[in-house]
């Protein structure tokens, strides 16, 4: 865990929802007397943290923004981890493996809304490469809403080995591409999962493309070229969904 700290009150509550022991300290504006805040300081004194008061100035510091909405908290904040890791969790694994891959992912947001749906759709974790990539940031945690804690996050040095790797244990590498052949909604993703998505613009990577079993795409209809990679990875996981739950019925 690393020290951080996260600002607003929407990353606040998610931290108190989901990892309140890792809550270190807390700031916030004496002058600010809003409902929310009042509740959030209410919940900090409920853990045994007493918020400092601050003055606005102070708390821009801190946040390094003035959009803070008058509260700062310093927090142990989850790692990226490894590959040994991710070789140890497929091991124990019990469940039908779903993974979600982002190939050289940089915007934070996008991978803070990729965790997020991870987390909804029960991906066993996100896996990102090392370099030339996002990582989990003060600003990841505050879009993942709380799945920066749910869902692991696998940072791995070389893609297409980690990806030769789980097709050997007997995961299916599928990728998203805009040239495939089949949609989404044609192919059979109620298999033992990793879903591979390129980085905004670019796409998947020429080596990370070789290690796919196959591609699929999603059905463009209108002029735009393609989707934000966050909203394409919440379609492509949600139709994973989709077919499990249909062929359990």
């Amino acid at each position: 865990m690393k020290p951080t700290k996260l600002f607003g009150l929407h990353a606040v509550q998610a931290a108190l929802d989901y990892s309140p022991k890792k809550i270190n300290l807390a700031w916030v504006d004496a002058q600010r007397q809003d409902k929310r805040l009042l509740q959030a300081i209410e919940d900090l004194r409920d853990l045994g943290i007493e918020p400092e008061k601050a003055d606005r100035k102070r708390l821009d510091k801190l946040a390094d923004t003035n959009n803070h909405q008058g509260i700062v908290i310093e927090v142990d904040m989850p790692t990226e981890r490894s590959e040994h890791d991710l070789q140890t969790a497929v091991a124990n694994l019990t469940a039908t493996p779903l993974f979600l891959v982002l190939d050289h992912v940089q915007d934070p947001h996008n991978l803070g809304a990729c965790l997020r749906t991870a987390d909804a759709a029960g991906v066993h974790g996100v896996i990102v490469t090392k370099d030339n990539a996002a990582g989990i940031t003060p600003v990841v945690c505050k879009v993942a809403c709380g799945a920066a804690e749910t869902v692991p996050v696998y940072q791995v040095t070389n893609l297409a080995r980690t990806l030769r790797w789980l097709k050997e244990q007997g995961v299916w590498v599928v990728g998203a591409a805009d040239d495939a052949e089949q949609t989404a909604f044609q192919a059979d993703l109620n298999l033992p999962l990793a879903l591979v998505l390129g980085a905004e613009g670019a796409g998947l990577r020429r080596l990370t493309r070789e290690q796919c079993d196959w591609l699929i795409r999603l059905p463009m209809l209108g002029k735009v070229e393609s989707l934000n990679v966050s909203v394409a990875a919440g379609v492509l996981l949600y139709e994973t969904v989709r077919q499990r739950m249909t062929a359990k019925q």
